[in-house]
């Protein structure tokens, strides 16, 4: 196969893994046999690849969810109201704050992996 119809079918490839098709479906809508499929997922350099597409994947979707988080929390809050009947406010209560305290998890880690990284950064610089 010549090496632009290669980089294409990796690259089909690729988006078709990180997207949850199973390797014998991927090669099928890539246009290349299951052997090859599985010659790829020995490849260090694909793999590789997979891993950084499945991170961007996950990156998009969480900026998405992070934009649309101020919408859902004013819905989520709209919910608590008094007119609302008690099993849907129970449930909007519920999740306001699960995800309040998920969210106050991850902001804290997040501070406390900054601080390491920049107290290793200090010691490495020593």
């Amino acid at each position: 196969m010549p090496r632009r119809g290669r980089r294409q079918a990796d690259d089909m490839l690729i988006m078709l893994l990180a997207s949850g098709a199973t390797w014998e479906v991927a090669a099928q809508k890539a246009g290349v046999s299951k052997p090859t499929v599985q010659r790829r997922l020995k490849d260090p350099a694909f793999c590789l690849r997979l891993q950084e597409f499945k991170a961007d994947m996950v990156k998009r979707a969480s900026g998405n969810l992070t934009a649309a988080s101020g919408e859902a929390i004013k819905t989520l809050v709209s919910l608590l109201g008094p007119t609302i009947p008690h099993a849907v406010r129970l449930g909007a209560a519920r999740t306001t704050l699960e995800m309040g305290i998920r969210m106050r998890e991850v902001a804290d880690t997040e501070e406390r992996l900054a601080a390491l990284e920049a107290q290793l950064a200090a010691q490495h610089a020593s």
